[in-house]
């Protein structure tokens, strides 16, 4: 497995796409939702920058489903991103109830449970895994408990990733430099 991380607009996604275009069969999977019509354009930004024969999935909970033995050691599976599947089941977890009355420990539990179903998945596939994810501790402490909450829980998150990976890149400005 191989993670790569950076920040925002760093050229994460790039990278990752230039590891997985080594490989003849992509998997991508996509873990964002539309919820507005930026992130539409977004999405569709990414749809248009991946080659044509990259087979997508667009899901971001129980990928054990879509990770599997079926895969082959000449496939790339290519997962983005990691904090979007993140926010995506914390939003979930907290289900209708108002931010004020949101238990980060149990939403915590269960981003740590699709993390472990992750990394099940990963560790019974022959094909290489590439995981984006964004590296959220490198900024001041957010000022509101959601973003504080959030950046703990992905910072958890990647540490787990990292250590597991085979290969750890981190991408500043484009030019991603081998850590692990």
């Amino acid at each position: 497995m191989k993670l790569v991380t950076g920040g925002a607009r760093s050229g994460k996604s790039r990278h990752a796409e230039q590891l997985a275009a080594n490989f003849e069969r992509v998997l991508y999977i996509a873990t964002s939702k539309i919820f507005d019509s930026e992130m539409a354009a977004r999405i569709q930004h990414h749809r248009d920058s991946r080659p044509a024969h990259w087979r997508t999935v667009e899901q971001y909970r129980d990928l054990n489903t879509v990770i599997n033995q079926h895969n082959s050691a000449q496939e790339a599976v290519l997962l983005e991103c990691i904090t979007t599947l993140i926010t995506n089941v914390m939003y979930d977890a907290a289900g209708d109830r108002p931010e004020d009355d949101w238990d980060f420990e149990s939403m915590e539990q269960v981003v740590n449970q699709q993390v472990d179903i992750l990394l099940a998945a990963i560790a019974a596939t022959p094909a290489e895994v590439i995981l984006v994810t964004n590296e959220v501790g490198m900024g001041i402490v957010p000022e509101n408990r959601l973003a504080r909450h959030f950046r703990d829980i992905a910072g958890r998150v990647n540490q787990r990733l990292a250590q597991r990976a085979d290969e750890v890149w981190l991408v500043v400005s484009g030019i991603g430099v081998k850590i692990k």
